[in-house]
């Protein structure tokens, strides 16, 4: 997807974890391992982002995990907290924020976006030290972190 705005976008990135492994792609343009993600479009609010971006470049549908607060009512709809977020630089003009969610698979099949990656594979923590490219230190940390606490999380805590 084209850029929104010159200078900066809001993107999704999902770690989604299962049995212990984080799913990561190879991305093609960017010759980096990442997690599923993508750029919010003008006509989504982050969760439908992230949950397109998923479907769309594993096949999986996946749930987000995370507290929704019981805030809805008219005119205001609550939505689930990104677990974390940052900013980070694309090219010396332009940034993107990003709102890392960490997920749960639900179901469909892994299958390889092969216009955008050049690779999707299944890593335990111990895998992240050996892919290659290396991966960046910020994208590891977010692995270890949604690795940690995905696996110990009961179902009834997510998605509230």
């Amino acid at each position: 997807m084209p850029h929104l705005h010159e200078k900066i976008d809001f993107t999704v990135a999902i770690f989604v974890v299962h049995d212990g492994r984080v799913l990561l792609i190879h991305h093609r343009k960017l010759d980096k391992w990442l997690p599923l993600g993508g750029h919010i479009e003008l006509d989504e609010e982050p969760e439908q982002a992230a949950l397109r971006e998923a479907k769309e470049e594993s096949g999986l549908d996946v749930e987000l995990l995370g507290e929704r607060p019981p805030t809805t009512e008219p005119g205001t709809r609550a939505l689930i907290a990104p677990r974390f977020l940052d900013i980070h630089r694309i090219n010396p003009t332009h940034e993107h924020i990003g709102m890392i969610y960490f997920a749960r698979p639900r179901g469909g099949d892994v299958t390889l976006a092969t216009e955008e990656h050049h690779d999707i594979r299944w890593c335990r923590a111990a895998d992240l030290e050996t892919l290659h490219p290396p991966m960046s230190n910020a994208v590891k940390w977010y692995c270890r972190q949604a690795l940690e606490e995905v696996g110990t999380r009961p179902r009834s805590s997510q998605s509230r």
